[in-house]
């Protein structure tokens, strides 16, 4: 076995990492598929073949593993593509995801309609049942009730059903015993119970949370079977995980069954290759910064670590499973530029996608994109655009920024660098709520650009934001799949707790995540047969509080006193000051099982001496148009410089150095700029 592969599926195009046994890394591209999204990996798969010079059956013949980062329960979800979806509920809370918390995004608009519900009213059944919230018995779950609903499952043709009853986190038994009954009547529809999905309090993030996962599950599970179908077919034998939200990954049966868990899937792949680099030497604190075709992901590394959080919302829907911290804005190289409805110039969110494409893919598009915007200022070389493998049509940039120019009332070259400037401030804003907003001031850390489009706007973007080093990997195209290689697998258990006192007693605390720490590495060791290391949190607040915070206690003794002293110090960290007189109530507990695979080889640095630059192009700056030398980005030796302004290109991505810029190669094998 030669070869682990990494496929990371984006707007516009997928990405595939290879990296064989002597460190070497193969990168190829192939435009996503959209329709069907294995397609665009089996495409992918057969140009990485290509670029290593074998076939792709003997590729897949050789490869111990391939790691897929998937955006279709994402799209499920933003375009409502998702399955026909009924919800079991105890009777009299039907409306539970309806009234959400209570609140809306904007509190103060009067005309602000309510959201679409995932699942209709109609479709939301009551069930006579209830439970206590310490488990035990208090309405028995009744069998006419349930068959009822059943009947109606049936009459309604549904293909997926979240079984949520209140304070199922407590015991499960009513919502199995629901689950096995649908599951016998209505075989082949997929079913998920909230106890099984996020077994922990609060009804509406249990509840959201759940349905969900109805309603993308089906949608995923089946694309999963299909593209390990194709593998198997193509001569792949060996196991495929996907990449989760929390940024560790697990088997396709498991992604299957917790899609949901999925719905952060690509951007997390970019954290992980974050977190690999800061180990390797670019630094603790660190920016990412991962401009794609039709988004721009942002995330922070403190400390050499990430932050995971609960809560997320994805296409306006609540998602309470761990993930990582991500902003993301509908920022990429195919946003579209069009006048907004103040006459002014807007850019985003709407993307060209990857069909048809900026107007420059000559694949029909018409309007300007970004990438339109930087082949207008000269910055992409129109013969040279990955690889030179896609020509890139100028005429049809020139006539579809000549149009957005008539209608703003001013030149097609102001109006590129305005679409510049816009998506560059649009980022900078971005970074600022990435950290300025959770209070970290980013100009101590490094920004790290990646994606295909961030060479191209990291520099503009770092000096809006004051931030003086800039790190661009020689694989910033393809990053996010090679991130992907980086991570582990990884198993989570999350419990809520009711006690009497504030905090369980020093045993109860012992027992508890001795307890979900052993039911995690159980879960995990029926995937993986290896080292495995355990990690604890807790979700802890004051007394008088209404939210947690999720306090990280590895090193940390399960004891009160040690839980106190942990949340005082975190509470410290995120608002300047802690309360010790207040008592610290514990609400969730949490563990999870980590399988280490052995790490992948790394690449020697690049050796040889200086070269020089291979021609010129003549781009358009603030100052004014200016022939730019153009280098090689693979043949830049290491500590080799290069001074701005500038531009550094690969056949996957291309680096803007602007005016006081000096950018060094370093021997990790990335391009450190330093703004001066």
């Amino acid at each position: 076995m030669r070869y682990t592969i990494g496929v990371d599926v984006g707007g516009t195009f997928t990405d595939v990492v290879g990296v064989d046994v002597e460190g070497r890394e193969y990168l190829a591209k192939a435009a996503s598929t959209p329709h069907d999204q294995s397609e665009g990996v089996l495409d992918g798969l057969a140009n990485l073949a290509a670029a290593i010079g074998i076939t792709l059956t003997e590729l897949l013949e050789t490869t111990i593993r391939i790691v897929h980062g998937t955006t279709v329960a994402t799209n499920a979800l933003l375009e409502r593509r998702g399955a026909r979806t009924a919800m079991l509920t105890t009777e009299g809370h039907r409306d539970v995801t309806a009234m959400r918390e209570g609140l809306k995004p904007a509190r103060y608009d009067l005309r602000l309609p309510q959201p679409p519900a995932l699942v209709p009213r109609q479709l939301r059944l009551p069930v006579r049942e209830r439970l206590r919230p310490d488990g035990s018995v208090q309405v028995p779950l009744d069998a006419a009730s349930l068959d009822a609903a059943i009947a109606t499952l049936r009459a309604q043709q549904v293909e997926s059903v979240a079984i949520c009853f209140l304070h199922s986190w407590a015991a499960p038994k009513h919502e199995h015993a629901a689950a096995e009954a649908v599951r016998a009547a209505l075989p082949g529809v997929f079913v998920t119970c909230s106890a099984d999905v996020l077994p922990q309090i609060k009804e509406f993030e249990r509840f959201s949370t759940t349905a969900v996962n109805a309603y993308v599950g089906p949608v995923v599970s089946r694309y999963l079977t299909r593209l390990e179908s194709r593998l198997r077919e193509a001569g792949y034998t060996q196991p495929v995980f996907v990449i989760l939200s929390h940024g560790g990954m697990a088997p396709i049966h498991e992604a299957a069954r917790l899609a949901v868990g999925t719905a952060l899937s690509g951007p997390a792949g970019g954290v992980s290759a974050a977190l690999a680099l800061a180990r390797r030497g670019m630094g603790q604190q660190l920016v990412t910064l991962d401009m794609g075709g039709t988004s721009t992901d942002i995330a922070l590394i403190q400390d050499g670590a990430a932050t995971l959080g609960q809560g997320r919302e994805v296409g306006g829907e609540r998602i309470a499973l761990d993930s990582l911290d991500i902003i993301t804005l509908g920022a990429g190289g195919g946003s579209i530029a069009h006048l907004g409805s103040g006459g002014t110039l807007e850019v985003g969110p709407q993307s060209a996608g990857a069909r048809p494409g900026p107007a420059c893919y000559g694949n029909g598009g018409t309007e300007p994109t970004v990438t339109d915007a930087n082949l207008a200022l000269g910055y992409l070389d129109a013969t040279r655009f990955l690889g030179g493998a896609r020509l890139l049509d100028v005429a049809a940039t020139e006539r579809a920024m000549a149009t957005l120019a008539a209608k703003l009332g001013i030149t097609p070259e102001a109006t590129a660098l305005g679409i510049y400037r816009l998506v560059n401030a649009r980022m900078a804003d971005g970074v600022r709520v990435a950290t300025v907003r959770r209070g970290v001031d980013p100009r101590g850390a490094t920004l790290l650009a990646f994606g295909g489009a961030a060479g191209l706007h990291a520099s503009a973007v770092a000096r809006d934001l004051g931030m003086a080093r800039i790190a661009v990997p020689l694989f910033a195209a393809g990053l996010s799949a090679w991130g992907m290689l980086q991570t582990e697998l990884r198993h989570e258990i999350a419990r809520s707790v009711v006690s009497a006192e504030a905090m369980p007693s020093d045993a109860a605390l012992d027992a508890l995540f001795d307890g979900l720490e052993s039911e995690a590495r159980t879960q995990l060791a029926q995937w993986f047969q290896g080292e495995v290391v355990a990690h604890r949190a807790a979700d802890l607040r004051y007394g008088e509080q209404v939210f947690e915070i999720t306090v990280n206690l590895d090193g940390v003794a399960p004891n009160r006193a040690a839980l106190r002293e942990a949340f005082h110090a975190r509470h410290r960290a995120l608002f300047t000051y802690d309360l010790p007189e207040e008592e610290v109530v514990l609400v969730t507990a949490r563990a999870a099982a980590s399988g280490l695979l052995p790490p992948l080889p790394v690449r020697p640095a690049g050796a040889g001496r200086p070269g020089d630059a291979l021609g010129t192009r003549r781009a358009l700056l603030e100052s004014g148009w200016a022939e730019l030398p153009v280098h090689g980005f693979d043949d830049l030796a290491a500590a080799q410089e290069v001074r701005g302004p500038a531009i550094v290109e690969s056949a996957t991505t291309t680096v803007l150095l602007l005016p006081g810029d000096v950018a060094r190669m370093d021997e990790g094998g990335w391009l450190m700029i330093e703004q001066r």
